[in-house]
């Protein structure tokens, strides 16, 4: 267990705002990546291989900067985290290459729905008809952006449905983690177990990247453990359901380097799509915003011998941005 935080919503917000800045530049690399933009196309896994790499180096390099202290870890959760993480931000990198980013940005942030259905099976948790009626909503905009007719379907869209489903179940690993390792911690095993095994990965499809694609792998992984940085500290300093929606400024961002960096301007299915699942998403949010945390009411028996802890159960996940 770690010490509390000290609450500060105004920074909270802004960091949660920054690391939204962060992953959208992400998947503009790596969209820069998969297609022949720098050189000719990296295999997602190779991308994904380069964001675990430098990230890993990174936080690696706060680690020793720090002198943190590394724990034992819980490594059934750190392995099933980190394996679920590296699938879905590999679907992710694919998709980004053949889809417009506001596309498959928006249907990521379909992960908070899918952890809500696996968390019934996972983690015994309830699902009342708001929390419901919330992912009804978002299922329906993220079929407005597979744009189902024979004319305009993107099968590339399915890509990142996938992903956003993968993520959906590492927020069910995250949540079991929370409470149990600082952040660092959980950060520095995430990074170095996703860069062994993007690295086995990586073997059957590895080609040679030249300068300017080593330059952007190594600033992928830099700004997404920037992110990671920032999204970990920002939910530490206010409510969740507070700094979700600040959350959705990613699909902001991605809309805005899609346009610079590729000349994508969001059409109407786009705008539709994304502004049906970021409601379904903000409804979501207000509800548990409004939910009054149960208190026992029985009195707590006193035990013989001092016993450890139980971890602190972070409450409801509630949406959040790829990993």
């Amino acid at each position: 267990m770690h010490s509390a935080t000290p609450q500060n919503p105004a920074l909270a917000a802004t960091l949660i705002t920054l690391a939204s800045v962060f992953i959208a530049a992400t998947t503009l690399l790596a969209k820069a990546l998969g297609t022949e933009t720098l050189g000719p196309a990296l295999h997602p896994m190779q991308i994904s291989h380069g964001r675990f790499l430098f990230a890993f180096m990174a936080i690696s390099a706060a680690v020793v900067s720090l002198r943190f202290r590394l724990q034992r870890p819980l490594w059934r959760l750190h392995i099933g985290r980190t394996s679920c993480g590296w699938l879905g931000i590999t679907l992710m990198f694919a998709s980004v290459a053949h889809i417009p980013l506001a596309d498959a940005t928006a249907i990521a942030f379909l992960n908070p729905v899918f952890a809500m259905a696996l968390a019934i099976p996972l983690l015994g948790e309830r699902v009342g008809r708001w929390r419901w009626s919330a992912a009804g909503i978002a299922l329906l905009g993220a079929m407005v952006l597979l744009r189902p007719t024979p004319a305009s379907f993107q099968p590339a869209a399915l890509l990142a449905l996938s992903a956003a489903a993968v993520m959906g179940l590492e927020l069910i690993f995250i949540k079991k983690l929370a409470g149990r390792e600082r952040p660092l911690q959980v950060l520095w095993f995430n990074n170095a177990l996703g860069m062994a095994i993007a690295s086995l990965a990586l073997l059957p499809v590895w080609q040679s990247p030249n300068f300017e694609q080593w330059c952007a792998l190594a600033a992928l992984g830099v700004l997404m453990a920037c992110a990671q940085a920032c999204f970990v500290n920002g939910m530490a300093r206010a409510d969740a359901s507070f700094v979700a929606p600040f959350s959705y400024a990613t699909l902001i961002f991605a809309t805005l380097y899609d346009f610079l960096g590729f000349g994508v301007t969001p059409d109407l299915v786009t705008l539709t799509g994304a502004g049906i699942i970021l409601s379904g998403a903000a409804v979501l949010a207000w509800r548990e915003g409004r939910q009054k945390p149960v208190l026992p009411t029985d009195p707590v028996p006193v035990d013989p011998e001092p016993v450890d802890p139980e971890p602190v159960d972070p409450g409801p996940v509630h949406p959040r941005p790829m990993p």
